[in-house]
């Protein structure tokens, strides 16, 4: 009997996702490319015959719509961290010192697998379909890359087999094999066409084409070592979820290993010595305790998670020439001498530029303009001079002095006691500095304006329209239009994000302010313990040295910044021209912990603030925040495209709440 055409074409797909993933996963082909494209070109052939029956998962639908206007902006539900780095064995044996002690125990069994060196990426499927894909970005939020990634044969637009999570975000590293590299440089090449300098670069420049069908060429691997967002819980150590992911046709890395500190040890030396063996390249190993349960007792840090850490491979090194040193000048006036050199390639990136920290440093290792040097560069790490080669030196070369005043406003440079670095006292007054500050100040984790970039705020300093945070809010329309290539809707849109930007939080503003050491973790821990600005700016040490985190120096760089004129006055200029946040109503609920007890879901995608945000609120005012819904669940607070986690709780009887209701809610 002969089969419908529906028949066929769900036969011969769901045949084509299993060679993709015999071939991408189980790495077990049992066709050859020539089979696989005869069915391919069969299964194109039926859907443009019957094209009712063509789905958009279907493995011929690889290429999606090419961007006219550059990558929208992905927020990720969940932050996209990076990972802390070791550097040899004494590291590695202190974050397991570490780890033991946070969670009490005698030994913890780990995962290690290789550092892949690619470019991250986050994946999302909704009812085992491919939904989005972004980039990690700032990892707040990235760039939406869901077209490119659809061309990439080994990421399913399809999960394989069943029970998959209503919502799962796949994290892992595009990358180029190196074969795969060398063959695509050659081609270039004979195109006449550059060559890229290394698979990292190839991987991220590809990913990043405005049309799918230049990525489509490329040939681009992915590999997962991670999950982000999940409706339901697919394993309780990550071990078990790389094995479940695997199952549902997601390539994973294929090199991990479990088990305890010294086989972590042993491993590490072993993949050091096949790292040239290997298809891909990698520039170290990840570590990661691999209880989940475990994980979250041990939580993270501002950046990293405190769970895991990227044991990096010895630095690679190279010799050249010191052709200059030049100043660089920070937010606070720290005066960095960077050494210019010549270009030499090292740790696959051509470097031209490698940091000499301080003077000290300058002293210590006796750098002088002409010298040979020694550089080194570890994974990303900043290329350093680590190194003179004094039996190659010209006898006339000259001593490096140290400058006493900046080379940006001629202003007096000053060292604290005890300090390694100098600094410029010019602060508003030094060009380099005000601009940093402004930088600073617009940046995303801090007053968060969006379009107000350095291009912009170089042209605004250098016309004398903006010299501190302040004149921001006191722009026009009609003075941006009158910038040059700043047309009206541009100009409409700054104005409009300077604007929306006055209604902030009170650790965003204080983060903002630049205050030397007072980070985004620590500028929330003193909000918390500090809800008035006013209580803030007239605390004493004492108070505090009672916040965690805030020990004697930060303390005294707290309350010299407030006792600084200028300072106050930023303020109130700040305050009065219209930045404010919720305090009073907040810090009350707070301190009377209303929520404690309770257990709250957030779901669905909120506009006011991130999710991150959101939780954070709910567990200041006590709650117990959940990624699923259970009976045990009080309240569900449903932002837009709510899916599985709305209606468990409909059907279980449990309150669900809109954005605008938890916002009044919260103040």
């Amino acid at each position: 009997m002969n089969k419908s055409p529906q028949a066929s074409i769900e036969e011969l797909a769901e045949l084509i996702r299993d060679h993709d993933y015999r071939y991408h996963v189980l790495d077990d082909p049992i066709i050859g490319d020539s089979q696989y494209d005869l069915l391919l070109q069969r299964l194109t052939e039926l859907e443009a015959s019957y094209p009712e029956f063509k789905k958009p998962n279907s493995p011929t639908q690889r290429v999606g719509m090419k961007s006219e206007a550059g990558f929208s902006e992905v927020r990720h539900q969940v932050t996209m961290l990076s990972l802390d780095n070791v550097f040899d064995e004494a590291d590695f044996i202190a974050f397991d010192r570490r780890v033991r002690e946070r969670l009490g125990a005698d030994e913890i069994q780990y995962t290690a697998e290789p550092k892949l060196d690619g470019l991250a990426l986050s994946i999302r499927y909704e009812r085992g379909s491919l939904v989005q894909a972004a980039t990690r970005g700032d990892g707040d939020s990235g760039e939406n890359v869901t077209a490119n990634v659809r061309t990439i044969r080994s990421i399913p637009l399809k999960l394989q087999g069943t029970n998959w999570p209503d919502v799962l975000e796949v994290r892992g590293e595009v990358i180029l094999k190196t074969d795969a590299f060398n063959k695509m440089n050659s081609r270039l090449i004979a195109q006449g066409e550059r060559p890229f300098v290394n698979p990292r670069n190839a991987a991220s420049g590809s990913l990043r084409q405005l049309d799918p069908m230049i990525v489509k060429q490329r040939p681009l691997s992915f590999f997962a070592h991670g999950v982000g967002e999940l409706s339901v819980s697919v394993g309780r150590t990550h071990s078990a979820v790389m094995n479940r992911i695997r199952d549902f046709g997601i390539p994973v890395n294929p090199g991990l290993i479990i088990g305890s500190k010294c086989a972590v040890q042993t491993e590490y030396k072993a993949l050091l010595q096949r790292r040239d063996l290997l298809p891909y390249e990698i520039d170290g190993m990840v570590v990661k305790v691999n209880s989940l349960d475990d994980q979250k007792v041990l939580g993270f840090l501002a950046k990293a998670p405190r769970f895991a850490t990227a044991w990096k491979f010895p630095a690679q090194e190279a010799t050249t020439k010191v052709e200059g040193i030049d100043l660089q000048v920070g937010r606070t006036g720290t005066i960095t001498p960077v050494a210019r050199l010549k270009p030499v390639f090292v740790g696959g990136v051509t470097v031209s530029n490698a940091t000499l920290h301080n003077f000290d440093e300058i002293n210590r290792l006796d750098v002088r303009i002409g010298d040979q040097v020694m550089v080194r560069r570890a994974g990303d790490v900043i290329p350093q001079v680590v190194r003179v080669i004094t039996e190659k030196r010209d006898s006339e070369l000259q001593l490096t002095r140290e400058p006493t005043s900046c080379p940006v406003c001629g202003s007096v440079l000053e060292r604290s006691e005890g300090e390694a670095v100098i600094r410029c006292t010019g602060e508003f007054l030094c060009e380099a500095q005000k601009l940093e500050r402004l930088k600073h100040f617009v940046s995303r984790k801090a007053m968060n304006i969006d379009g107000v970039g350095e291009k912009l705020l170089r042209l605004l300093v250098e016309q004398d329209l903006v010299s501190n945070p302040a004149d921001l809010y006191r722009l026009t329309h009609e003075t941006l239009v009158g910038l040059d290539r700043m047309a009206e809707k541009s100009a409409q849109n700054v104005i409009e994000s300077i604007e929306n930007s006055k209604n902030t939080t009170f650790a965003r503003f204080l983060f903002a302010l630049g205050i030397r050491d007072v980070g985004e973790v620590t500028a929330g821990l003193l909000t918390k313990a500090f809800p008035d600005l006013h209580l803030l700016m007239t605390a004493t040490k004492e108070s505090l040295l009672k916040v965690d985190d805030v020990g004697p120096v930060v303390a005294m760089r707290i309350i010299q910044f407030f006792s600084i004129v200028d300072h106050q006055h930023l303020i109130s200029d700040l305050l009065g021209l219209g930045v404010s946040w919720p305090t009073e109503m907040i810090a009350g609920l707070a301190e009377k912990q209303v929520l404690k007890g309770q257990i709250w879901v957030i779901t669905g995608t909120l506009e006011a603030l991130r999710r991150d945000e959101a939780s954070n609120q709910l567990r200041r005012l006590g709650a117990t925040v959940s990624n699923s819904v259970s009976v045990k669940t009080n309240i569900l607070v449903a932002g837009k495209k709510a899916g599985s986690k709305l209606a468990k709780a409909k059907s279980l009887g449990i309150k669900v709440i809109n954005e605008a209701e938890f916002l009044e809610m919260i103040g």
